[in-house]
């Protein structure tokens, strides 16, 4: 069996061509409506945290449980949360077996204030639906205490993630959502476990970086890629890590890392060797998702533009590479996460319309 192909185009406006303008536009000047969460930090098993953002109803941001007005918490600064969460918080979420939920994991440098995760939030909270932004090591606004971070194919901590959201509602009807990075390592571990992951009702998957080397290449090897989205990665990534060597003497090569000027030259210094791999190459190659496509046992929409900087179009898969339980849809537009639609300035609306028709319809 094979996957299904869709070709229907993104509402892509006229007023708004090419895939760097699409992409940086989508991320910068698009509209979209906002949302503020509830953190739950959740100690991992190795002696690390992972913060959770969480949404719903019965569920509020800027009072308890009780109805009680809260300031916001200043350690939350700078995150798209405003408290911690409580006890009697859990217990004002729907209880009522089947309630819609989703987890969404996000991209490189990502977070609950990422514009996709901010459209897909609302979009979902408004309609009843649980919202759980589970963010990886490092990028919820706080430092983790390990010298390693996170990722691309970590499927260890996806399936902490999972089991942390499942016992936080159990009863509740789960979909989950990866964004590009995130994407790559949801679509990972659903093939590699495509029998225990089969509780998940449907997944959908965006701007996903399926083929590793390709993207680490176009991000490489062009203009816009070496000049416009590295940089921007690579500011924040430095960043962490040069933070973690203070904490971590002779661990990371600082000199080396100083040096960095690709995603390629950050990977083979940190990433790949701080995660068990030999290398980018190896790293990219072995954590890449598109081998796992034929595997996967849970219906998945997977999205991406024709036209995105970071994913070349021939690396994308064909219908034969993938499960019959997958949905490709390839637009021929739509840029990097942005899929602007509408007369300008446009929004991003089309995004969380999408992946709802496919969670309610399977199309």
């Amino acid at each position: 069996m094979t996957a299904q192909i869709d070709s229907s185009p993104c509402s892509n406006p006229v007023w708004l061509p090419g895939r760097n303008t699409q992409t940086l536009f989508g991320a910068l000047g698009a509209r979209y409506h906002r949302i503020a969460f509830v953190r739950d930090r959740v100690d991992t098993p190795d002696g690390d945290f992972i913060d959770f953002d969480w949404a719903g109803p019965g569920l509020f941001s800027d009072r308890t449980a009780q109805g009680k007005s809260v300031r916001p918490d200043p350690a939350l600064a700078g995150t798209a949360a405003r408290r911690w969460i409580q006890k009697d918080d859990w217990e004002n979420l729907p209880a009522t077996r089947d309630t819609p939920a989703l987890v969404l994991f996000h991209g490189l440098e990502g977070s609950s204030r990422s514009h996709y995760a901010q459209a897909i939030a609302q979009y979902f909270r408004a309609r009843g639906w649980i919202v759980a932004i589970a963010h990886f090591r490092s990028c919820s606004g706080f430092s983790n205490r390990m010298a390693r971070a996170y990722f691309s194919g970590d499927s260890a901590d996806l399936d902490f993630m999972f089991r942390t959201v499942r016992a936080r509602a159990p009863y509740a009807k789960w979909h989950a959502v990866g964004v590009s990075l995130g994407g790559n390592a949801m679509l990972k571990y659903l093939g590699e476990n495509p029998v225990d992951s089969r509780w998940l009702a449907a997944s959908a998957a965006i701007s996903v970086p399926l083929d590793l080397t390709a993207s680490g290449h176009a991000l490489t090897d062009t203009f816009a890629g070496r000049y416009v989205y590295t940089p921007y990665f690579l500011k924040t990534m430095k960043e962490k890590v040069l933070e973690k060597s203070r904490r971590f003497p002779g661990v990371i090569d600082v000199f080396r890392l100083g040096q960095a000027r690709s995603l390629h030259d950050f990977d083979d210094i940190y990433t790949a060797p701080m995660h068990g791999y030999k290398n980018a190459l190896d790293y990219w190659s072995r954590a890449s998702s598109k081998p796992h496509l034929k595997t996967i046992g849970v219906p998945t929409l997977v999205l991406n533009a024709r036209n995105d900087p970071f994913v070349p179009e021939p690396s994308l898969p064909g219908s034969n590479e993938c499960s019959d339980q997958v949905l490709l849809h390839q637009p021929a537009e739509g840029g990097h996460a942005a899929f602007v639609s509408g007369p300008f300035p446009g929004n991003i609306g089309w995004l969380p319309q999408r992946i709802a028709r496919y969670f309610e319809a399977g199309i």
